[in-house]
């Protein structure tokens, strides 16, 4: 027809490509994203709330479940989004792919495999739950997840650590609050020229007042140095269902009212300096030759 122009080849060929390609991206989209909502709404949900009935005691199993999951589920809808774009027999065929694929989570893949086996060992470890108090040489803190690569950790200054499980397989981990009730021991350093055994009745009595504390197992108090500058007593204590109660706060209130109580009764905790002085101080008036004595 007069006046109708035809587009140059390179055009065709260019609008060609862009259909292709936006082809591609919306297979992809459309297979990336039925696989990844259909185990968002129903399939994780379905598990984690399966791992939760038949593991009411332990949340580390349900928390661990859901990241594991939810990771298997990004790497299948990945893959399924990559087949449904039509790049399916590429992956299959095509060996050098398969290589470079291989030699990158190899090289990349070490560490993170390796937090992988660490975290299933921790979830595996019926000691080791979500909630409760551990220390290992790095610090402390409350369990609250264990993920994919890390264990996240809050601290007792209400700050989350996220922990290499690498970390926490590799050292020793202690779990202070590990039972149902929970023993304090206490320090108190006492002035040699006091009564010990006074300071031994005044601090059994201390432990007394404390609400947190058990009657059984008793209390109970002892000498446990006798140091170069001071005897050290000690007030050793049991606290029940440890994971409830502030720690920190029974161990502040027993410090606060064990001072209190010494100053109450006059019994002198050992003194800051290592000497004590004593003696008396002559002074000479030259113009009597007669001295004066001060104690001191």
């Amino acid at each position: 027809m007069i006046g109708q122009t035809t587009p140059p080849g390179w055009m065709t060929d260019l609008f060609s490509a862009y259909d292709q390609v936006l082809s591609e991206l919306f297979w992809f989209t459309v297979g990336f994203g039925v696989i990844y909502l259909v185990s968002r709404t129903v399939l994780i949900p379905l598990a984690t709330r399966a791992v939760r009935a038949r593991n009411r005691n332990n949340p580390t199993i349900e928390t661990a479940t859901e990241t594991y999951l939810r990771v298997a589920m990004i790497g299948f809808a990945t893959l399924t989004g990559i087949i449904a774009a039509g790049y399916g027999r590429v992956l299959s065929e095509s060996a050098v792919i398969i290589a470079a694929l291989t030699f990158a989570l190899g090289i990349a893949g070490q560490q993170v495999f390796g937090s992988l086996v660490s975290g299933m060992f921790l979830v595996a470890d019926p000691d080791f739950n979500v909630g409760d108090w551990i220390e290992w040489p790095g610090g402390s803190g409350t369990i609250e997840a264990v993920d994919f690569r890390v264990t996240r950790v809050r601290t007792p200054n209400h700050e989350t650590v996220s922990v290499p499980n690498t970390e926490l397989t590799a050292n020793a981990i202690t779990r202070p609050y590990g039972r149902d009730r929970f023993r304090l021991t206490e320090q108190v350093y006492v002035a040699y020229y006091e009564d010990t055994e006074r300071a031994l009745l005044e601090l059994q009595q201390v432990v007394t007042t404390l609400d947190p504390v058990l009657d059984e197992p008793a209390p109970n108090t002892r000498i446990v140095e006798l140091g170069e500058n001071a005897i050290t007593v000690q007030a050793e204590f049991w606290t029940d269902d440890p994971g409830n109660k502030d720690i920190q706060t029974i161990r502040s209130d027993f410090r606060r009212l064990a001072k209190r109580r010494f100053d109450e009764e006059g019994i002198t905790l050992a003194p800051p300096s290592a000497n004590l002085l004593s003696g008396e101080l002559t002074v000479t008036d030259r113009s009597t030759d007669a001295p004066n004595v001060a104690d001191r």
